[in-house]
């Protein structure tokens, strides 16, 4: 697998955006965030007024032999039904993509049962599922590297067909589990600051969660400064997946919204792997999850939102769409005073 040059950020094309805000009908920087938000994203795409009307949340969706240890409160054949429920419109990220006028397309890369062709969904299955990272690793190095060539390709596909603003969602029952051991192996920080209830365990589940991370982190002793260990020994499908998803946006120059904690994992080895990947994520929101923190804290990213959200799937990215396509928006489309013939303060 060779990971795509990503270009650096075009640094006039930023400057050149904040000169526009400083000439906008508003007393200056009174849009706040709003107005670093437009100058960071002129910068990611080189475009002086970015325009980002065509969005998608790209879900990769797989199982985890996690999941067979007590680590969730809900079973794994959910992956399977929820996969089910996004390809007919029900699920939570499907009303608000509608909402934001995105697509959604559902990646199976390694859920562990089949699908039939269907509208909205993308066949690239590398396994049935990890394995339990309790006594082994996830995955084969191999296995790793083509989950990582799977997020390059959709993205690189969704982008020839128009994409430019993309959003990172996930779909497997117990994936909070690998990505908590991800942040661990990363950041250092011990598996009991940054492992979270997942969709709802009791006080005795997340004990159980916790004592699992600490013995697959002993069991593996994922190196922190080869992302591609760690991702192999103690990550996921999807989280390669959407690793891959970031390296091919940013190569191209796509701003990347990242969702909650498992997104952040992803990001977490994507930026292991290609460090400039970093400039092109924009952090959506800050995820109930305890781990979310200590993503953002060590990717640098402030989060747009905090809604108390955790539920995955891209819901928090998408939300976020909103809030990026006003900054440019505004940027865009608001007159200066020159044009409507304001007296500047």
């Amino acid at each position: 697998m060779k990971i795509p040059p990503i270009p650096p950020i075009l640094i006039e094309a930023s400057e050149a955006a904040r000169r526009r805000q400083a000439e906008l009908t508003k007393p200056h920087g009174s849009l706040g965030r709003l107005e670093d938000l437009s100058a960071q994203l002129a910068g990611m795409t080189g475009q002086t007024r970015p325009r980002l009307a065509s969005k998608a949340v790209i879900v990769m969706a797989a199982d985890h032999g996690a999941a067979l240890e007590g680590v969730s409160a809900y079973p794994a054949e959910v992956t399977h039904q929820m996969v089910l429920n996004f390809l007919h419109g029900g699920a939570a990220i499907n009303v608000l993509a509608r909402q934001a006028g995105a697509r959604v397309v559902v990646v199976d890369i390694g859920v562990a049962s089949e699908f039939e062709e269907a509208e909205g969904l993308v066949r690239r299955k590398i396994a049935a599922g990890t394995r339990s990272i309790a006594s082994g690793p996830a995955m084969s190095r191999a296995e790793a590297e083509q989950a990582l060539q799977v997020g390059i390709d959709v993205a690189g596909e969704e982008i020839r067909r128009g994409l430019n603003l993309v959003a990172t969602g996930d779909m497997g029952i117990g994936n909070t589990t690998p990505s908590a051991a991800i942040v661990s192996a990363i950041t250092g920080l011990p598996p009991r600051q940054v492992t979270g209830r997942g969709t709802g365990l009791d006080n005795a589940g997340l004990a159980r969660k916790t004592a699992m991370i600490e013995q697959a982190l002993l069991a593996n002793q994922p190196d922190p400064d080869d992302a591609l260990d760690v991702l192999c020994k103690v990550g996921g499908l999807e989280i390669a997946g959407l690793a891959g998803v970031m390296l091919g946006a940013a190569a191209a120059r796509v701003p990347v919204v990242l969702d909650g904690f498992i997104s952040g994992a992803a990001a977490l080895i994507a930026a292991g792997l290609a460090p400039q990947v970093r400039d092109y994520l924009l952090a959506s929101h800050l995820s109930v999850e305890i781990g979310h923190t200590a993503i953002l804290q060590h990717l640098r990213l402030p989060p747009l939102l905090d809604l108390q959200l955790r539920l995955g799937e891209g819901t928090g990215a998408v939300l976020a769409f909103h809030l990026i396509e006003a900054a440019c928006r505004i940027l865009d489309e608001m007159a200066t005073f020159s044009e409507a013939g304001v007296s500047k303060g």
